[in-house]
């Protein structure tokens, strides 16, 4: 029978399940800042990326240790929805573990998930350790890993852990309740059938307990859910459409503006008609730069990477500038670009600031011009890239910070002529000599007259 809490219930999901709606509809707008792109090409390959990368978690393993803890808290998620489906189907229409009917196979999902409910307690656990004890470098070195990013893994990770106990209690509690009234509970509870005593024998308060834990682990896993957008912990649901919308070509394959291979073909094949140029609603030609120099010149595949990075700083521990000490780091372009692309879109976040000067942080040296680049990313982090590919490889999500770096440096380039010294030098040999190097053609091969050495034979 429906009564006065399934009401309640019914109004506290909605409010949940619409405001989490409302989040991700200002989400989809901010991506669609981007330019277009078509990468619906290949479904085959893409689905099979997905399910290997993103559901199969191919990447992670190349840190076990991670990589097992993650796995557990993955498929906890999973699995736990279950459960959260029951308890959504039992609080609308007034029903107690509606789902019990299914015998056998309810029992084993029970098992798992209780099992698995006690394995993200102890992986969250060690992952607190981690990122507060022991301080794991690439979890705490770096500008871009101060305060709120911080707070933010914490906050998760806590989060969980109260989910998870919340769970076990309103288990505990039932199964005992169970028991003093002499039926059988449906479904199979290994781990809190060890602590069935734990709240001791009184019916009033076990029914309390079961009640309570209840609440919190529905109304948790509703405000969780709207804490997504704001925190790192939204890759759960973006990594999956970011996996299957990667880059199929090898990593070593750079893209050409299609402007200038328009032009190029135009020069060199004189029957060659490029197409007409883009227009806007008003009939007006859309003049489109040479590279970024902001959100709106990447494409939405790249704004999409900002809101998939996991800020794990796997990037950032294997790029070779940071490690020498450069101020490149993968990890800080991406959340730069997605701080930046909040601030000319929407922001949908409920919970992360903005703004890293409103909490007294500045990540680098950038100026107050109001734009990615320069604003937030100095070109001084740009050249330091070597374009090696190492971010893009040890990425879990198939995140691509190097074509976001290459399409600022394209504009420093090709819109500022603002190339250093030693790239002028080699552009200027370049169109004159055919090469790198300043000598002209004929003389390449000097340098085998000057090793030759005759035999005295």
């Amino acid at each position: 029978m429906i009564g006065i809490e399934n009401i309640i219930f019914l109004i506290v999901a909605a409010v949940g399940i619409g405001l989490f709606v409302w989040q991700i509809r200002k989400i989809r707008k901010n991506v669609l800042l981007g330019r277009d792109t078509d990468l619906v090409d290949n479904p085959s390959e893409r689905i099979n990326k997905t399910l290997l990368v993103a559901f199969g978690q191919q990447k992670m393993f190349k840190r076990m240790l991670p990589a097992v803890l993650h796995l557990f808290v993955y498929v906890g998620f999973l699995v736990i929805n279950i459960e959260v489906l029951e308890i959504m189907i039992d609080g609308i229409f007034g029903t107690h573990r509606v789902l019990g009917f299914m015998g056998p196979i309810y029992s084993g999902l029970m098992a798992i998930n209780e099992v698995l409910a006690a394995l993200v307690i102890i992986a969250c656990a060690i992952f607190l350790w981690r990122r507060n004890v022991s301080r794991v470098p690439r979890l705490a070195n770096g500008v871009e890993m101060r305060a709120w990013p911080k707070m933010d893994a914490n906050v998760i990770l806590i989060t969980e852990i109260v989910l998870m106990f919340a769970l076990f209690a309103f288990n505990i509690a039932d199964l005992k309740l169970a028991e003093l009234r002499g039926h059988e509970l449906p479904g199979s509870f290994p781990v809190s059938q060890l602590f069935v005593n734990a709240f001791g024998a009184d019916a009033g308060t076990l029914a309390t307990v079961a009640g309570v834990g209840w609440w919190i682990h529905i109304i948790g896993i509703l405000a969780f859910m709207n804490y997504l957008p704001s925190s790192k912990h939204f890759h759960i649901i973006m990594a999956f459409p970011n996996v299957y919308f990667s880059k199929l070509l090898p990593k070593g394959k750079f893209t050409t503006n299609p402007a200038i291979t328009h032009e190029i073909k135009a020069m060199l094949v004189p029957s060659y008609q490029p197409p007409a140029p883009e227009v806007d609603a008003a009939g007006n030609p859309v003049v489109q730069r040479f590279g970024a120099k902001d959100v709106e010149d990447l494409t939405w595949k790249q704004l999409m990477d900002s809101y998939t990075c996991t800020e794990c700083g796997r990037c950032t521990s294997v790029c070779p500038a940071n490690i020498t000490g450069k101020l490149l780091s993968p990890r800080k372009i991406i959340m730069d670009t997605r701080d930046r692309m909040e601030e000319k879109g929407e922001h949908p976040a409920i919970f992360r600031p903005n703004h890293y000067k409103e909490m007294g942080v500045e990540r680098v040296a950038t100026t107050e011009e109001k734009t990615l680049l320069r604003g937030y990313i100095t070109p001084e982090e740009l050249w330091a890239c070597t374009t090696c590919n190492a971010c893009v490889e040890s990425c879990p999500v198939n995140i691509d910070q190097l074509s976001t770096i290459m399409d600022l440096r394209r504009y420093l380039v090709l819109e500022e002529s603002a190339a250093p010294a030693s790239l002028n030098a080699m552009f200027t040999n370049i169109e004159n000599n055919g090469a790198p190097w300043a000598f002209p053609a004929s003389d390449r091969f000097n340098w085998a007259d000057e090793l030759y050495v005759p035999s005295k034979n």
